[in-house]
């Protein structure tokens, strides 16, 4: 029986599951899963959770059971390829044929002394737990100061102003106008709904150090009542710490197959992989898909293809509270009622093939 084991219960790794299971699964193959939580968490959806409008029950969904599937509940602390096995936290080794590193990222903190220890994150379940107590605990008009205005910084700022209008928000932004990246149109619209709504923008930011209730931006302090950090991720520590090739942003080199250039029996899926687009489970799914071609062929002893065809990204969409959002889709830009729906739908059909 060959032993394929999926570090990771995330976007990617969910659809290998739901791709070999239940009926592609060679019989005599069994899958592992390994993950510290016992349910697949939605992570696009933490933002919501730290401000208070979606409950926990929302963002969890349970992974598939099948008789050849074993779920194992712990935290991976290194993976050592030549032996391959996996070790575990306080747990005996598990051996693998294949794997399947799919362990997702964490905050990135660019050296800004501080950060780490005095800002809140909603990079995982339980930081987002912590952030949502913390935040609806604030008395009224405490000051919120959220460091990042990529995408998860806006959604956050936009919810959070649904859910305790009484705050007081700062978004900082490095750029000179909010979201530079997406097209002016779609800049401006976001920019003119958090000027509506009372939501400071602080534009060309750039925080040099943080310090309890206190983020220094140029060096000046500006106190808030709680500090959350948006503002960059990383692939997590034990991949950082792998012996293997990586891209300046620490995320691990492929072959064109999606396995390590010298262990064809090791794939790296998601936000630690290094891929031409910006991490996304968009494009985890679309990686994780190519991945169960490449590793049906080869446990078929099949030749593959010579060029898998590139990962098409259909678009980005954001929210701006419950009934507004902005997004990208095909290069057109999307913005409105219709932009939020539409990140609703999308939701609605991940939730509904998943649960």
């Amino acid at each position: 029986m060959k032993k394929l084991v999926l570090l990771g219960g995330g976007y990617g790794n969910m659809r290998v599951l739901l791709r070999l299971l239940p009926n592609q699964l060679p019989e005599d193959v069994s899958i592992t899963l390994i993950d510290k939580v016992p349910y697949h968490c939605l992570k696009t959806e933490y933002y919501a959770l730290a401000a208070g409008t979606i409950s926990d029950h929302h963002v969890r969904v349970a992974f598939p059971e099948h008789p050849r599937l074993s779920i194992k509940y712990g935290e991976v602390t290194s993976v050592n390829t030549e032996e391959k096995k996996v070790f575990l936290k306080d747990d005996d080794a598990i051996s693998y044929d294949d794997l399947i590193i799919g362990l997702g990222c964490e905050d990135k903190y660019h050296n800004v002394p501080g950060a780490d220890e005095f800002t809140y994150s909603i990079q995982s379940i339980e930081k987002s737990r912590a952030t949502y107590q913390m935040l609806n605990n604030l008395p009224a008009q405490s000051v919120v100061g959220i460091v990042g205005a990529g995408l998860s910084g806006v959604e956050l700022a936009s919810e959070l102003r649904e859910s305790r209008p009484d705050l007081n928000i700062k978004l900082f932004d490095r750029g000179k106008v909010i979201l530079s990246a997406f097209p002016e149109r779609l800049s401006n619209y976001v920019q003119g709904w958090f000027e509506k709504h009372g939501v400071e923008i602080v534009n060309n930011a750039n925080i040099t150090k943080v310090e309890p209730n206190i983020v220094y931006n140029h060096d000046e302090p500006i106190e808030c009542d709680a500090i959350v950090w948006t503002a960059g991720i990383q692939p997590v520590e034990l991949v950082r710490e792998m012996d293997v090739e990586k891209d300046p942003s620490g995320r691990v080199v492929l072959s064109k197959y999606h396995n390590i250039p010298t262990d064809e029996h090791v794939y790296v899926v998601g936000d630690c992989a290094s891929l031409p687009h910006a991490p996304s489970a968009q494009l985890a799914e679309g990686q994780a898909e190519q991945i169960v071609q490449v590793l049906t062929k080869r446990w078929n002893n099949e030749s593959l293809p010579e060029e898998l065809p590139r990962i098409k990204v259909k678009g980005v969409l954001g929210s701006l509270g419950k009934k507004q959002g902005f997004g990208l889709l095909n290069e057109r830009a999307v913005t409105g009622r219709v932009a939020r729906l539409l990140k609703s739908g999308i939701l609605w059909m991940y939730k509904y093939h998943n649960g």
